[in-house]
């Protein structure tokens, strides 16, 4: 019986799928010159890559006339044709000497702000500065703003000399900004060749949306403060309410020992519980609650108040906004996003870039799984536009506990401001974010 030959080990490469496992000076130069030719061509393509990167549109139209034109020129004996075609490869050739050498330049990019509420002035600031050891020539600098671009004519800088240049940043909107990153662009007169330089990573700028100081005396509407106490009874707390006969499972310290000499029935104290208020603030994100953008960004606006002042207070908040199901999704996404409240810098960061959509669900759904999700709730505040009606609202308040206390805020630049009271809900509707304010004050006063 015939054993089987075992076939030879040898490496798996390129090599050996050139020259087997063959050895001798005729397979090494076969794999140098293969070697040398990848390195060729890798670095030709290397040098293709960075020539088409700065070569413009207009120079490669450049590029296909000059060809052309010296072919036309002189086989048809059009001599002004030929002439085009001179005064082309010098244009060219000239544009090529903007390209060469490459300035030491050190480049910084600042904010004077990382944040800034809309609408406000905010500005960056760009240094150049020149370590080298000859005069080195201007150049434009570029910074890439949001859609928008800055342009900065740099002057020529003599050695140690430093260029410092202030810009504008637009903030009409809440949002987060990327801002650069810095490039120097060197571009022949014509344009047919346009190098670009990046020297800075990017840097972000976010515009917290306008907010108002809601002073802690308008919480006045908020009928369960902080260590207040409720109508629900206890058998341990701090807040007394009366006597009652001891029943089975009661501790006996809380014993009132001489109710029960008098009566000769054992008698323990009552309390009334006392809890830590805790506020929740629920945003629709749903497009069909709002009639206009600037609903949704006054709703925005006083979410981010209302938030802002319970952390500044010390209370526990929450702030949710909807859940948005995704395109194709097969089912509604019944969920509340949280926002951080750990700080009122933090919130507003994630109102900044919280925006309205049309899957998003609607203030009764929100209401409702705010009430599942988040435990504990003493008070409410649902904000949404102009669109969700009485009967709606009353839905959406109906989801929370009869000791929760709901506030509804309709946000409406069209509406007059007040505020009424619909089968124990609270609506408050605001023209303009200083409404919020007032409607809180003339509520507590009500209260």
């Amino acid at each position: 019986m015939s054993t089987p030959q075992s076939e030879p080990i040898g490496p798996s490469n390129t090599r050996s799928r050139l020259v087997g496992t063959r050895e001798g000076v005729l397979a090494d130069a076969v794999v140098n010159v293969v070697r040398a030719a990848d390195a060729l061509r890798t670095a030709a393509a290397r040098l293709g890559a960075r020539i088409a990167s700065v070569i413009t549109p207009l120079g490669w139209v450049m590029l296909g006339v000059i060809p052309l034109a010296f072919a036309a020129g002189y086989v048809l004996g059009w001599m002004e044709l030929a002439a085009v075609a001179w005064a082309g490869l010098v244009l060219a050739l000239i544009a090529v000497l903007y390209l060469v050498g490459r300035s030491p330049f050190h480049v910084g990019l600042g904010l004077e702000h990382r944040r800034v509420v809309v609408g406000e002035p905010a500005g960056g600031v760009v240094t150049v500065d020149n370590p080298g050891r000859r005069r080195t020539l201007g150049v434009k600098v570029e910074i890439p703003v949001g859609e928008g671009l800055a342009e900065l004519a740099m002057p020529s800088l003599r050695r140690d000399a430093r260029f410092r240049q202030q810009f504008a940043i637009p903030t009409r909107r809440r949002g987060v900004i990327t801002i650069g990153p810095v490039r120097t662009v060197r571009a022949d007169p014509i344009g047919l060749v346009r190098r670009e330089l990046i020297w800075t990573d990017t840097v972000e700028l976010v515009v917290h949306p306008r907010t108002i100081g809601v002073p802690s005396t308008s919480t006045g509407l908020i009928r369960d403060l902080e260590g207040a106490a409720t109508r629900d009874l206890t058998s341990s707390d701090v807040a007394f309410h009366a006597l009652r006969e001891y029943q089975a499972g009661d501790e006996r310290r809380y014993i009132h020992w001489k109710s029960t000499a008098k009566t000769g029935t054992y008698m323990v104290r009552q309390f009334e519980q006392t809890r830590r208020s805790h506020l929740v603030v629920a945003l629709s994100l749903a497009a069909r609650d709002y009639a206009s953008d600037e609903q949704f960004e006054l709703a925005v606006s006083a979410a981010g108040s209302l938030g802002v002042r319970a952390i500044h207070d010390g209370r526990t908040v929450s702030v949710v906004v909807s859940a948005v199901t995704a395109e194709f999704a097969k089912r509604t996404n019944y969920a509340v996003r949280s926002l951080a409240t750990h700080l009122p810098a933090r919130l507003l960061d994630d109102l900044a870039v919280v925006e309205s959509a049309a899957s998003a669900l609607r203030i009764r759904d929100v209401a409702r799984v705010a009430a599942d999700e988040v435990v504990g709730i003493s008070v409410a505040f649902l904000i949404c536009g102009s669109t969700p009606t009485a009967a709606e609202l009353r839905a959406a308040s109906a989801s929370f506990p009869s000791d929760v206390g709901v506030v509804a805020i309709v946000c409406n630049p069209d509406a007059l401001p007040g505020f009424r009271r619909v089968a124990g809900l609270s609506v408050l509707t605001i023209g303009y974010l200083d409404d919020l304010r007032i409607a809180l004050a003339r509520s507590a006063a009500v209260a």
